[in-house]
């Protein structure tokens, strides 16, 4: 079962849930579920929700004030400082989140930035979790068209089984991730957990090993955004060095 999850408390999230239909979702599996708390603090809502896939339609808010839909999953390099637990990620579907991605890219009628974020703020759960946003101001969480968009996009990744993907696992750049979308778009790949170079100093050898195996499926591949490690080359290079090598290692770059 899928549960689809929105916010009463989130303007983007209210409007992507009305452009959802119940009867459309129980077709696939799936179940709408609007809770009280804001989304970044749904902690254990998998102990409470039996589900094998947690979607959360939410807003995305930004200072730049630039207009998104935009996808990732959950997780924190360092503290807990919205939501989640302090260095724990959650399991990504890099299969869905690729999916999605190429559906919001292909149908961006309104002219918004397509995005996969980096891995960022909580909930955290055992069970595999992506959300998928409007941003990045009030004036596009009530858009009517963004949220028939990211709708559209749900419905298309619980309708469709995902395709398999060699997936990956991405270090450095910027929290929007740009050097890996081309990749994401135009490859076989498909990006998991992604650490951006402004949390490189909280990347450790620990957070590497739990990236790699909690993207679904384990990921294969370390992508890395060379010139977007920046100061953190030689620390992100000795910590790669440090884990078993049973993994390809290619830059940006490459592709």
């Amino acid at each position: 079962m899928i549960a689809i999850i929105t916010s009463k408390q989130d303007l983007a999230g209210i409007n992507i849930a009305e452009e959802l239909k119940k009867e459309d979702l129980e077709k696939y599996n799936a179940e709408l579920y609007e809770i009280d708390e804001k989304p970044v603090y749904a902690e254990g809502i998998d102990k409470k929700i039996k589900a094998d896939l947690f979607i959360f339609g939410t807003k995305h808010s930004s200072k730049s004030g630039i207009p998104s839909l935009s996808v990732h999953s959950p997780g924190n390099w360092g503290k807990a400082e919205l939501g989640g637990k302090e260095r724990k990620l959650v399991i990504c579907p890099a299969f869905y989140l690729k999916e999605a991605l190429i559906f919001l890219e292909k149908n961006n009628s309104i002219n918004f930035d397509v995005v996969q974020e980096c891995t960022h703020h909580g909930p955290y759960l055992e069970k595999p979790c992506l959300f998928i946003e409007i941003g990045s101001t009030e004036e596009q969480w009530k858009n009517k068209q963004a949220a028939e968009i990211i709708a559209k996009a749900i419905m298309h990744i619980i309708k469709k089984r995902p395709k398999k993907y060699k997936t990956a696992f991405g270090i450095g750049g910027l929290h929007t991730t740009p050097n890996f979308k081309k990749i994401v778009l135009e490859s076989d790949v498909a990006l998991g957990h992604v650490c951006p170079a402004y949390n490189l100093e909280n990347l450790n050898e620990d957070n590497i090993k739990e990236a790699i195996e909690k993207t679904e499926p384990k990921a294969s591949l370390i992508i890395l955004d060379w010139k977007g490690l920046k100061k953190h080359k030689e620390k992100v290079k000795a910590l790669i060095e440090k884990i078993e090598n049973d993994y390809e290692i290619k830059r940006t770059s490459d592709y």
